[in-house]
């Protein structure tokens, strides 16, 4: 079976952006232009196509990220229905509590349309997403979206993507007015203007430039044509000696601009009133990169640890990254999959070199969001889904078992708050403990573990509604009922200062005895560290723990040493102030003895543990809390109140400023004073004020305030 479409043809897409940007209304544009749907579902209405689970048409919000692969002719081709582009489109959500699903996504995808409110501009998690494109070396086409809203201003908008989030930015188009008057927009590269006629703005009409506009469209295009040329040497000589440079040539330098991240367009329009969409469609053909024009992805040799280059080629070994797991009610645990290069047929066997498990793939489906479409062979550059796979999981290499390859793993953020769960009675009780194991499996952000005191489960996770969301699917899909305690905070414990303990473990039964004793030096870690540049007795795990073997002489034998590091990271698992977590520490084994006959590792491994606490509590240890990044938008009448509201929460704001006829307070702030705010805020301001709250930093908790968790912890 050969395939069906070159890969030149295709784009890996996702549509990312801040709550209420208007992104599924956009993805739902896409799909009625595109002819995947006849009906254009509304997000008001809970009718779309991308928001298909419960939770979300009730909320109008998009919790998990849906795919779709649909095929677009570009508007100037629609007529000769030449072949067309396949476009496999990723609808991420825009709540910062679901914001693992855009980063995974942005990990597989080769582009992004970034969706902007053209009131609102940038907003907190716009600037999130955009971070995690760059850390994914992602290319970007904006989009100024709900142009026809009441205080919308595009040079507002644009203005606020340069200011804070790239340089980069250019207009590709000026809308033609704004608010009720917006009716089209203006072409600058073309020097056209487009109107959208017909059912559901269908027919795009171009036109000549209103007169009104074309002395803006005129100086405008002269700064685009400046900084498509800056990137060519030739073009720009060209273009200073005054000579005019083709349209076919301009295009070409800018997608290269484009893929390279050197330069991000921007288009304007409104998607619910049918304008603009189809030609940031046309633009994602013209500039966003298919899978031919990205860099081969690396990886290591899981048996030799050299490092491999695979081709997006169908002739080169199968690579492939499960990116997202989703129990499906009607097959099963649906496994969604990004192929880099080879290809993979149903029925035959895959290696996930991540676990080294083979498993038989037995059916592979591409997904149009809740429908499925069954395929027989998948091939480099697409993105699809395998059906029941057992043992992978999200951020797992697959590949051909004859040349395995690790890709990097996905990193995800730390759960912050947590709640106890119980089962409502015994039948609850095993379906509950299946029901949260499947949840995990499809969300790296959602932890489950149990209290060893209580035996309680306690589920974690990024949010009050991330969490409220996962207790609701609970009931809906595994039919489970269960009460929830308070939300808690995940606070941690961390040392301020350098100390040194030394424990002698013995105990001498009626035969043979136990004898461990070593001698341990704790400090502070130090951030930042390059792995490589680490001496070879160092261990290191991220910036949280380090430990280092400075057994000389063999004091100690060898084959202790791993039971000493496994007895210092079962102690940082609970503190000694409140029993919290202890992280950032860097611990050192310098000195101890051994016994002949009595030493084993469980004495080393006590040892290890009880060292390490007495170290702990000499090394001034402290209790670190999450604090966040919080921005609240709201009348100026309100600004006095909420701000007050806000230092009484030990907020240190960092800023005020103004969004259109809006204030806005960026403050950082525990999350333990923000339980609730939300509800708080609407009531001190009549409901006109909103919110959005993210993860920041770990901070150290005031002496006064610490003292009552401590005792709370008793």
């Amino acid at each position: 079976m050969e395939r069906d479409y070159p890969l030149e043809k295709v784009r890996n897409f996702g549509i990312i952006a801040h709550i209420d940007a208007g992104k599924t209304t956009t993805s739902e544009r896409v799909l009625f232009y595109t002819g995947m749907t006849h009906k254009i579902g509304e997000v008001h209405e809970g009718e779309t196509v991308t928001d298909w689970m419960e939770q979300e048409r009730e909320r109008g919000i998009t919790i998990t990220a849906a795919a779709i692969t649909c095929f677009w002719n570009k508007t100037d081709l629609a007529k000769s229905k030449a072949n067309p582009y396949r476009f496999n489109i990723i609808d991420t959500p825009g709540h910062i509590d679901f914001t693992v699903e855009v980063k995974r996504s942005l990990r597989v995808l080769d582009g992004a349309v970034v969706v902007f409110d053209g009131v609102a501009g940038v907003e907190p998690q716009s600037e999130t997403n955009w971070r995690y494109a760059d850390e994914a070396n992602v290319p970007r086409i904006c989009f100024i979206n709900k142009l026809d809203r009441t205080g919308a201003s595009f040079e507002r908008s644009y203005q606020s993507i340069l200011d804070r989030l790239s340089k980069k930015a250019v207009r590709m188009q000026i809308p033609m007015g704004l608010e009720d008057a917006h009716e089209g927009v203006v072409d600058l590269l073309k020097m056209k203007a487009y109107k959208f006629e017909g059912e559901m703005g269908m027919k795009v009409v171009e036109i000549d430039i209103p007169a009104s506009y074309l002395d803006e469209a005129k100086k405008l295009r002269g700064e685009l044509i400046e900084r498509i040329v800056e990137n060519d040497d030739k073009l720009m000589n060209e273009y200073l000696e005054g000579k005019e440079i083709s349209m076919d040539i301009l295009k070409a330098t800018l997608r290269k601009a484009v893929i390279a991240n050197a330069i991000f367009p921007v288009y304007a329009g409104s998607a619910l009133k049918n304008k603009g969409v189809q030609l940031v469609l046309d633009a994602v053909v013209d500039y966003l990169p298919s899978p031919v024009d990205m860099p081969a992805v690396h990886g290591i040799d899981p048996n030799t640890g050299e490092d491999i280059v695979r081709n997006p080629s169908d002739k080169e070994p199968f690579t492939a990254l499960a990116f997202k797991l989703q129990a499906d009610p009607f097959v099963g645990q649906l496994t969604f999959f990004r192929v880099y290069s080879g290809t993979l047929e149903a029925g035959s066997y895959v290696y996930n070199a991540t676990t080294g498990d083979k498993e038989r793939v037995g059916r592979m489906v591409r997904l149009q969001a809740d429908q499925r479409e069954e395929v027989k062979k998948v091939f480099a550059g697409e993105i699809a889904a395998m059906v029941g796979l057992k043992s992978t999981k999200t951020s797992h290499t697959l590949c051909d078992e004859a040349h395995p390859i690790v890709l990097e793993q996905i990193k995800f953020p730390e759960p912050v708050i947590s709640l106890r769960i119980e089962p409502k009675t015994k039948a609850d009780q095993e379906k509950m403990g299946m029901a949260l194991k499947k949840l995990a499996d499809e969300d790296p952000t959602f932890r489950i573990s149990t209290d060893e005191e209580t035996l309680e489960t306690i589920i974690s996770g990024m949010g009050e509604l991330h969490l409220e969301i996962l207790v609701d699917r609970l009931k809906r899909e595994f039919s489970v009922e269960a009460n929830v305690g308070k939300p808690q905070v995940a606070y941690k414990e961390t040392i301020t200062k350098e100390a040194e303990a030394e424990n002698k473990y013995i105990k001498q039964t009626g035969g043979r005895g136990q004898y461990g004793h070593v001698k341990l030096r704790i400090k502070p870690i130090e951030k930042g560290v390059n792995k490589e540049d680490l001496p070879k007795n160092v261990k290191r795990d991220g910036d949280h723990f380090e430990f280092i073997n400075n057994i000389k002489g063999g004091v100690i034998p060898q084959e202790f040493i791993p039971s000493v590091e496994k007895g210092i990271r079962e102690a940082m698992d609970r503190g000694v102030q409140a029993g919290y977590k202890v992280v950032d520490i860097s611990a050192e084994l310098f000195d101890g003895s051994y016994h002949d006959v009595d030493s084993s590792e469980i004495a080393f491994k006590i040892a290890a543990s009880q060292a390490f606490q007495e170290a702990v509590r000499r090394a001034g240890p402290v209790i670190l809390e999450p604090v966040m990044k919080v921005e609240v938008v709201m009348p100026e009448q309100f600004m006095g109140d909420v701000a007050g509201n806000l230092s009484s929460k030990r907020a240190q704001i960092e800023g005020m400023s103004e969004r259109g006829m809006m204030k806005v307070i960026t403050a950082k702030v525990p999350l333990s004073e923000m339980f609730g705010y939300t509800t708080a805020l609407r009531s001190m301001t009549e409901g006109r004020a909103s919110s959005t709250m993210e993860f920041d930093h770990y901070d150290i908790v005031p002496a006064n305030v610490a003292a009552s968790i401590i005792e709370a912890r008793k």
